[in-house]
């Protein structure tokens, strides 16, 4: 039900908006743009990465794995791709994964509103961590010790929304 809704919103991004010639949407000039906001989760613990200064957005900030929904295509794809790319991690290592409830919110600092489905990837091993250009450092913490990182704008609140599932 929940992949459903995203493809759709996906979808109609897609009708508006410009693409890039490998056919993903492109959201630079867009106002508002979907996102999935992947945690990686190993026993107690999540990984938390540190943005580097190549990217965008949200420079040196600690964050999770995120992306763009830039295709239409199934949000599990989406999720592997994501931490293929971005930490070397593949699908056989992957115990579970669950939605937490999406949101949407305005950063007021650079003017654009965030669609955002977060969602917890539980593991069955803890990986060897590769990073890519995207981040300059990780750290496996508890949950509670997200608040003493200077992190992305509402990442407290994905999280949140990813363990209040998991409590249900």
């Amino acid at each position: 039900m929940q992949e459903q809704k995203i493809l759709e919103i996906i979808e109609e991004f897609a009708k508006k908006l410009p693409r890039f010639s490998d056919g993903r949407i492109d959201y630079s000039k867009s106002d508002t743009a979907p996102v999935i906001t992947v945690f990686v989760k190993y026993k107690d613990k999540i990984l938390l990465l540190k943005r580097s200064n190549k990217v965008s957005t949200y420079q040196r900030k600690w964050n999770t794995v995120a992306g763009y929904l830039d295709e239409p295509k199934p949000i599990y794809e989406k999720i592997l791709e994501e931490i293929r790319e971005e930490l070397g991690i593949d699908e056989d290592n992957i115990l579970s994964y669950n939605f937490g409830e999406p949101y949407k919110f305005t950063d007021p600092v650079i003017n654009k509103t965030w669609i955002v489905y977060p969602v917890l990837v539980e593991l069955k091993n803890k990986p060897i961590i590769k990073l890519d250009w995207e981040h300059t450092e990780y750290k496996w913490i508890k949950p509670e010790e997200l608040k003493n990182f200077d992190i992305v704008f509402k990442i407290d609140e994905s999280l949140k929304r990813v363990l209040n599932q998991i409590c249900k």
